[in-house]
Parts: C-alpha cells; structure tokens; sequence
C-alpha cells in the first residue's frame, strides 16, 4: 500500500477567513491534490478543533488557540484523507464542546480520527483501515499537553509519556493488522532534529512492531532514519515564518508499504504560502533538498532526488 502522510494542518484563524471567502479546495494547488491521490491511503495531524461552538481553554500563558468551521472538513474531503490524528496542543482549545462537535464533523464526512476521544479508552484506540484487502491500523499520541490528557470518563487526548511508554508500546506489539502506523506529535517547536527522548521512544515503537512512525510537531520537517519519519513539518497554516529554519518549506511523505514493512519514501517539496500550499521549486525546492539531506546524514541516511523528489530507501 502507498501512504500519503501530512504534518500539522491548522484550518483555523487566518486559515478559517480565508474559508469563509472561497471553497476549501482553494487551500492547496492541483498538484499538490494530484500528489496525495497518488496515494491508497492518506494521513494528516489535524491542528485545530472543527467547531462554532466553545470557550478558549483557560490555561495561564496558552499563547494560540486554534478553532476552523464545519466548512474546513471539505478540505479533508477533498484530498482524499482517510483519517486524522486528533493528538496534539490544539484539540482542546475550545474545550469539550468543540472536540466532541470535532469527532462529529470527522464522523459525518466518513473520517476516522484517532488520538483522542470522549475518553481513555477511544482514545488511545487505533483506527483499522481496509486497504485493497489489507489492513493499516493507525494510533495517534502526543506528548503535550498535560492538562488535556483523556481521563477514565472524560473527553482529551492520547498522551505520551516518554518515560513510560508502554501503554503505546504494548498496544502497537499486540495490534492485528497488515501494517502498523504511529504518528505522535512530539518534542517542542522549531528545533532543527529530533531531541533524544523522541528517538528512545522511536526506537521502542519500532521494537515493539512499528511498520513506520511519522511524527510531528516541530513545525520543521526532520530527517529520516530507518522506519522513523521523526517530523514532517507543517502542511497548511497561517504561521509566522522564520527566516533561518524556514517552517514556510515543508514535504509531503508519500511512503510504500510492502509485505516486508517500509520499502520507499518519495518527499514531496512544498511551498506554504498564507493560507495556501503548492509545489515547491526554484531556490526554495533546492533549500528543502540541501536540508533534508543533511537532517537525514545526521541520522545515518542518504537519500536520492528522481523527477522533483527526494527519495529514501526505508529498507536500508
């Protein structure tokens, strides 16, 4: 089976004026459209709730608070995407409301979600995708924030506990599937790699049965090493650039999946404009070829570039 895997996707503020102005579709160019559905099966870490409904969550010092309309869901609809992980800094920031209005707008457009849920136990629960005969089960965790961990009986998210994680570790060892995704978001923003505490427990997902881990968080995409996509960066976003790490360049990861596990990873070079992401190319396509080559040296890995891609052999 192909992936098609997305990082950090706000459809909220400025992302949710331009909604209200123009179709859904409107947000990214054909060709990116034309990439994901190349694709059996596509993923995303949906930064935002999907809500009108709510109150900002009140935790001293939350800086963003991030909330799209019902409208944003045809976005999803659009690409293709099959599920979203719910497991990151934003789910709650329009408190329960907005993310039980969150699974319902998911539900209604025939999206499974994962990474949250009304409680502990959905929320740790991976989805089963049926792909052409085979199965993908996919979990969602996040590492932050504390305050909206899922409780026995009450609505968060998935949270990870880098020092213990064996409730993911010991659910991704005993999942029956074809194929095994865990895509967490984790570490902090805008920092060049992967911090150690994230390649331990990279390391012990992999161990414990992993067929590919794609994570997110930093805003930056990272390198590669084995199974391990550690940060695929931000897709769509209304975000302040920096000008030295550049969070305005990013990848879409288009991975093949065989019987063996991970095969192939073609990086897709992508451009995000306000509200709006297309193709890389020109000077910003060779920046993201210059550093996603060195991110994935530093880890051990070296890669190809075939037809405007970059390519990595995941079986290496």
């Amino acid at each position: 089976m192909r992936l098609a895997l997305a990082g950090d996707t706000m459809l909220g503020r400025g992302v949710a004026e331009r909604l209200s102005e123009m179709p859904a579709s409107a947000l990214v160019a054909a060709e990116v459209t034309e990439a994901f559905r190349e694709a059996d099966v596509a993923v995303l870490n949906l930064e935002c709730c999907i809500s009108e409904r709510g109150a900002r969550w009140p935790a001293p010092g939350k800086p963003f608070f991030f909330r799209a309309p019902p409208g944003a869901v045809d976005l999803l609809i659009h690409l293709g995407v099959r599920c979203v992980t719910l497991a990151n800094n934003h789910a709650l920031d329009y408190g329960v409301d907005a993310l039980l209005d969150t699974f319902a707008a998911l539900d209604a457009a025939g999206i499974a979600w994962v990474g949250a849920g009304p409680d502990l136990e959905r929320a740790r629960a991976p989805v089963t995708l049926q792909v052409d005969g085979s199965q993908l089960a996919v979990f969602g965790a996040t590492d932050h924030p504390l305050d909206f961990a899922a409780t026995p009986d009450g609505p968060g998210v998935a949270l990870l506990d880098h020092e213990q994680p064996g409730w993911l570790t010991d659910t991704v060892g005993t999942a029956r599937a074809d194929a095994v995704l865990v895509t967490p978001h984790w570490g902090p923003n805008m920092v060049e790699g992967p911090i150690p505490q994230v390649r331990r427990t990279a390391e012990r997902l992999v161990a414990a049965g992993a067929t590919l881990v794609a994570g997110h968080s930093a805003h930056v995409f990272h390198g590669v090493a084995g199974r391990v996509l550690f940060d695929l960066g931000d897709f769509v976003d209304d975000y302040r650039v920096d000008p030295v790490l550049r969070n305005d360049l990013g990848i879409l990861a288009l991975v093949e999946l065989g019987p063996d596990g991970a095969r192939r990873l073609e990086a897709v070079p992508l451009k995000l404009d306000f509200a709006y992401t297309r193709l890389a190319d020109g000077a910003d396509a060779r920046w993201i070829e210059r550093r996603f080559s060195s991110a994935c040296a530093q880890l051990g890995t070296s890669l190809e570039t075939a037809n405007g891609r970059l390519v990595v052999d995941l079986g290496d």
